[in-house]
């Protein structure tokens, strides 16, 4: 359960993890309360981190915030404070702490044994912002004292270093992820037998290994995997391989299999087969009778529309840098003369990946031809391609963007009258970033959650113990400057579409605000909606076809589609 709350005039998530029965009977929250004699609001904590512990049925292992309690003013009653361990039986609520807390704490990794082997402490200034460093220790199976592991850091919002990720206890190693000298992240496992011996498990040329696949009861490691054109999974386990292989071969559409969970025994699976055209379908695999079930589907009201596919492609940046980027046609169009759309991901560290996609294929229905660049400044193409984040190296990311938009004219897919660009969170900062620097490319321009100001998204996180993080990601410099759409409203020749939730906690409804007056100001055409009470990501239907359907008017009207 997710939960926003008031807190000194901020506004702050935080979660609680609840138990319930099958059947919907005795309710239950699984993390306690804080009371009024809590110094502070417990915001983290609350991880299952192990399902199975031996012995011990209906037991789980869970991270908890402890939060130093008053009777008083100034005598403290309950001392302990930070991220700890404990083993809670789910059926009467009873819990015992395994891992005292500890004040720095952010990790712990058990090895779905019920034994916790790792640890990781993160490393805080003297004012008590978090420096970005964190230090992982381990255990032996059999000492429990804590052993260095490991250091990473984060530097402009990439780690670098091993972060451990899961326990096989059968081999007795940890894996994790780490960069190699080429800056690429590859999967290795460490063993945990004292000898920290280091082994390359997975690894791709050109991308980043960037997903550990977790199965089963004891969370067991079955593969892992990372994307090129599509995601391709490098499994441990060659029966659940065979088995994905062949479901794919069966089912409609040749789609991706991911395997989601299983019961005890695993002779029960649950499935998930998804592709471009299928939001997915929810399956229950049985290994005894080799039968397979639908559970349940995704945006069951789309199974029998006809959706677009989406086709990897690449095109040239200016400087001849072949950028990697996905193209959605309209259904049974001849892809030529399109209104079309260029529509940047959001992060920047992150990246479009081949799937289903609600915002381009409603777009794609519409008519558009709708175009995803992995501009550098992406993630997953390791160090190299992601520069020094899609901020500091905004100038690199929005001219890919741009050039995206030239490419489609170029191949004739685009009418070059009627060229938009949409884009949401950081995507929405590079459609307005590009009227910046080529007014006159993009015809008219929607922008969903932006961040419109670089120094007011630093002061955004001033008050939260990641400041120096966020600092440090946007830096020092003119690129600020240059790289504030808000403070050059004055370079914007199209129609702008402006959408943000007033309970957004990633980027403040205060950008919007300030991009709107600022354009105002400037006599530019723009259009603003404000959503009460959602956050970024706009979960609320209503908000949703609403946000759509003035996304078509406003560039059918500005584009003069008919």
């Amino acid at each position: 359960m997710s939960i926003v709350t008031v807190a000194m005039g901020m506004r702050l998530g935080f979660s609680r993890p609840l138990a319930v029965n099958f059947d919907g009977t005795k309710f239950a929250q699984l993390m306690p309360a804080t009371t009024t004699s809590s110094l502070y609001l417990a915001q983290f904590g609350g991880r299952l981190i192990d399902w199975n512990v031996p012995g011990k049925p209906g037991h789980i292992l869970m991270t908890r915030n402890f939060v130093p309690e008053t009777t008083t003013g100034t005598l403290v009653k309950r001392s302990g404070e930070g991220l700890g361990v404990e083993d809670i039986d789910v059926t009467s609520g009873s819990r015992r702490t395994i891992e005292p807390p500890r004040k720095t704490a952010s990790s712990y990794i058990s090895d779905g044994q019920g034994n916790v082997r790792i640890m990781g402490l993160d490393k805080a200034s003297d004012t008590g912002m978090l420096a970005g460093r964190s230090h992982y220790f381990y255990r032996t199976s059999n000492n429990r004292d804590w052993q260095p592991l490991s250091e990473a850091q984060e530097v402009d919002n990439k780690t670098v270093g091993f972060v451990p990720e899961a326990v096989d206890a059968a081999k007795n190693v940890v894996y994790g992820f780490d960069t190699d000298k080429d800056g690429l992240a590859k999967l290795y496992s460490v063993s945990l037998d004292g000898s920290q011996k280091r082994d390359v498990v997975v690894s791709r040329s050109g991308v980043d290994v960037d997903e550990l696949i977790r199965f089963g009861r004891t969370g067991r490691v079955i593969g892992a995997s990372y994307a090129t054109d599509r995601r391709t999974v490098q499994y441990f386990d060659e029966n659940l391989e065979e088995l994905g292989a062949a479901l794919s071969k069966v089912l409609p559409g040749n789609p991706s299999i991911s395997f989601i969970d299983a019961s005890a025994d695993e002779n029960a699976i649950i499935l998930l087969a998804s592709s471009d055209t299928s939001p997915g379908t929810f399956y229950l695999y049985d290994k005894t009778t080799h039968k397979l079930g639908e559970i349940l589907r995704y945006r069951p009201s789309l199974f029998n529309v006809k959706l677009s596919e989406m086709k990897p492609v690449t095109f040239a940046a200016a400087d001849g840098t072949m950028i990697p980027a996905y193209l959605t046609l309209p259904p049974g169009s001849s892809g030529k003369g399109l209104p079309a759309i260029v529509m940047p991901h959001g992060g920047p560290s992150s990246r479009d990946e081949w799937g289903f996609d609600w915002l381009v294929q409603f777009f794609a229905a519409r008519g558009y031809a709708v175009l995803q660049p992995n501009y550098r400044g992406s993630s997953g193409y390791g160090a190299g391609w992601y520069q020094h984040n899609g901020f500091k190296s905004w100038k690199s990311a929005i001219g890919d963007v741009d050039d995206a938009g030239r490419w489609l004219v170029k191949q004739g897919i685009a009418s070059p009258d009627k060229l938009a660009i949409v884009g949401w969170s950081y995507g929405g900062y590079a459609a307005l970033q590009s009227q910046v620097i080529d007014p006159d490319l993009f015809k008219a321009v929607v922008a969903i959650a932006p961040v419109t100001d670089l120094d007011a998204l630093r002061e955004e996180s001033r008050a939260f113990t990641n400041f120096n993080l966020v600092d440090q990601i946007i830096g020092q410099g003119t690129h600020v400057e240059s790289g504030s759409p808000a403070r050059h409203a004055a370079n914007f020749h199209s129609p702008v579409l402006l959408f943000h939730g007033d309970q957004d906690q990633n980027v403040s409804v205060s950008e919007s605000r300030l991009m709107k007056r600022r354009l105002e100001s400037a006599g530019k055409s723009v259009q603003y909606v404000e959503f009460a009470g959602l956050a970024h990501q706009l979960y609320d239907t209503t908000a949703r076809v609403r946000m759509l359907s003035m996304s078509d008017a406003f560039l059918r009207s500005t584009l003069g589609i008919k």
